[in-house]
């Protein structure tokens, strides 16, 4: 019936977590909110990255420009973004952005004495707040060799080459600059519900059966080696490529499998650059998504909305 809504109460179960990584279902609502959660895990949870670089001297073989962007690109841990300022709304400095509610500094000062080249990485960047520094991936257990990860490299530098500057960290949202997007991917699938129509499926040889599941591209079916009955092996496994029921409809036997997608049901996969844990990105999205939800219901209030949100209020109307 036209006009009517219902509240609903999405639910979230994770399945695994790790620093970088996290895999959870979200059940219970619609792709709308599916990927409103996407869209600001990617581009409206706040990090803290490099702004402004001020280079005192650089006698390496890249030029300003090219260190002050690389520089930009490391990605600082931002634990305590969400409680920062944006520079633009900072009144302690009056939007400058170079205040401690607002900002980080970093310092690097590298001169090459030796005739091996110097790597100079993020490690080489001192901050003035411990809590801000640049992520550490000297993970050695994952690396291809015994070799310890000494940072990002941002330049190399040879004999008497050297480098100092001076660098602010501000606040920021990917949807500003990449820079600022605390996440490397974030992607959600609808689950499937398949079924195996066993009446049918009686009808088919072994070869038959054999045949329709390689027909999926990805190990979705298998046989029982008891009863060589065909059964789902993953389900999750399944990218909606159809193949399997093309073949089905091609053997003369459409309807011996169907699968449809749970349209309340969605498999979030998350990760992150290291800026933010994973679980505390799916966090940090989730209060953003609630101040955006609460701006909507106030923006019914004319007055209200005006007071709270000013032009946002506004805009929200079409102002």
């Amino acid at each position: 019936m036209e006009g009517v809504s219902y509240q609903r109460f999405p639910k979230i179960k994770i399945r695994e977590v790790k620093d970088d990584f996290m895999k959870f279902e979200l059940r219970e609502t619609d792709a709308s909110i599916a990927n409103a959660l996407r869209r600001i895990m990617i581009a409206e949870v706040p990090t803290i990255a490099i702004d402004l670089v001020e280079i005192e001297v650089n006698s390496s073989v890249l030029n300003d420009e090219f260190i002050s962007h690389r520089l930009g690109l490391v990605p600082l841990t931002s634990e305590r973004a969400m409680s920062m300022r944006f520079s633009r709304d900072c009144d302690a400095c009056d939007g400058d952005g170079q205040c401690e509610y607002c900002s980080v500094e970093f310092y690097l000062r590298v001169k090459c004495l030796s005739d091996q080249t110097l790597d100079v990485t993020s490690k080489d960047l001192l901050s003035s707040d411990h809590t801000v520094v640049p992520v550490d991936y000297s993970d050695t257990s994952s690396s291809f060799d015994n070799t310890p990860n000494k940072g990002i490299i941002i330049v190399k530098l040879r004999r008497g080459q050297e480098l100092r500057l001076r660098a602010i960290a501000r606040k920021g949202i990917g949807k500003d600059h990449a820079k600022w997007s605390p996440a490397a991917t974030v992607t959600f699938m609808y689950e499937p519900e398949i079924y195996i129509n066993e009446d049918m499926m009686e009808s088919l040889t072994l070869e038959e059966k054999t045949e329709l599941v390689e027909s999926s591209p990805t190990k979705v079916f298998g046989i029982d080696p008891e009863n060589k009955q065909v059964i789902v092996v993953d389900p999750e496994a399944y990218t909606y490529d159809d193949e399997v029921l093309k073949k089905a409809e091609a053997m003369g036997k459409p309807g011996v499998i169907e699968i449809h997608a749970k349209e309340d049901s969605f498999i979030f996969t998350v990760e992150t650059t290291g800026a933010v844990k994973a679980s505390q990105l799916v966090l940090n999205a989730i209060e953003v998504l609630k101040q955006k939800l609460d701006a909507v219901r106030l923006s019914d209030d004319t007055v209200e909305a005006d007071d709270q949100f000013g032009e946002l209020g506004a805009h929200m109307r079409g102002g």
